[in-house]
C-alpha cells in the first residue's frame, strides 16, 4: 500500500488510520520500506521498531544472514509507520542510510543499488513468512525519543550518517556554505565533540548542537581515519 502526503505530516497514512477500508484489529502489523534504494557495500540495514512487538527481534536476526542490521526498538518518526504505530499495531521499519542526492533532481534510478532491493525482498519475504506462522503479534508502547530531541537555533550542515553505531556522530555528506563545510569537515570525519560537550551518538550530538545560536563559534574535535583533527566551526 502506498500512502500520498507523507512529506506533508502523514497524511495519507494518518487518514487511513482513522478512516480504514479494513477493520484495524484485522491488520496483525505494519512494515515499512522508507529509503530502502541506496544500500551501502557493507550491506548494512537500520531497522526501526523492534520493541514494539516481543517477537520481533527475534525474527529478524533468525532470519538474516546477510546484512549488518542496526536496531533501534523506538519508532515515532517522520515516516507511515507511526500512523500505524499510534493506533496500537506493531511496526517495523526498514531503512539503507541518508544521501546526498535526497529531495534533489540527481536521486535517479542509475544510482539505486537493484542487487541491494532484491535481497532486501528476499529477507522481508522470509520474515513475513516467518510472523505470519506466529498468529496475533502482541503490541508494545517503545520509549519515544522524539519527545527528548532538543530544538536548533543553528545547524552544523551536514548529513548525519545513520546508520552508524560506533562512537561518535560520522558525517554522510556537508553541504556547501555551511559552517561544516566552511570548517573543512569531509564525509567520513567522525564528530567526537562540540563546544564542551563529548559527541557519543546521534542524541548527544543534537544536545551539543542546540546550546548553539547563530553567530556563536565552537571548538569541534573529529576523527578522519586514525587522525584526530581539532578545528573551529562559526555558526
Amino acid at each position: 500500500m502506498a500512502f500520498s502526503g507523507e512529506e506533508m505530516g502523514l497524511l495519507g497514512s494518518n487518514y487511513f488510520s482513522k478512516n480504514p477500508t479494513i477493520e484495524s484489529e484485522s491488520i496483525n502489523y505494519m512494515i515499512n520500506m522508507d529509503m530502502v534504494g541506496r544500500m551501502k557495500p557493507d550491506s548494512t540495514l537500520a531497522v526501526y521498531g523492534t520493541g514494539t512487538s516481543p517477537i520481533f527481534k527475534q525474527t529478524i536476526k533468525s532470519n538474516n544472514d546477510k546484512f549488518k542490521i542496526v536496531e533501534n526498538e523506538s519508532v515515532v518518526g517522520p515516516s507511515d509507520h507511526t500512523s500505524f504505530y499510534l493506533i496500537d499495531i506493531p511496526v517495523l521499519h526498514f531503512f539503507t542510510g541518508q544521501h546526498e542526492d535526497y529531495h534533489k533532481p540527481g536521486d535517479d534510478s542509475d544510482k539505486l543499488n537493484y542487487e541491494g532491493m532484491n535481497l532486501i525482498s528476499d529477507y522481508l519475504l522470509d520474515i513475513i513468512t516467518d510472523l505470519d506462522d506466529n498468529g496475533k503479534l502482541a503490541f508494545r508502547k517503545t520509549k519515544n525519543e522524539s519527545e527528548e530531541t532538543p530544538r536548533f537555533k543553528v545547524g552544523l550542515g551536514v548529513v548525519p550518517d545513520y546508520l552508524y553505531d560506533g562512537k561518535g556522530m560520522r558525517i554522510d555528506g556537508t553541504r556547501e556554505e555551511t559552517p561544516a563545510f566552511n570548517a573543512g569537515l569531509q564525509k567520513g570525519d567522525v564528530v567526537l565533540k562540540l563546544g564542551d560537550s563529548i559527541v557519543t551518538d546521534m542524541m548527544s550530538y543534537m544536545r551539543a548542537l542546540s546550546v548553539f545560536d547563530n553567530g556563536d563559534e565552537a571548538d569541534i574535535t573529529v576523527k578522519r581515519g586514525k587522525k584526530t583533527i581539532e578545528t573551529k566551526v562559526k555558526f
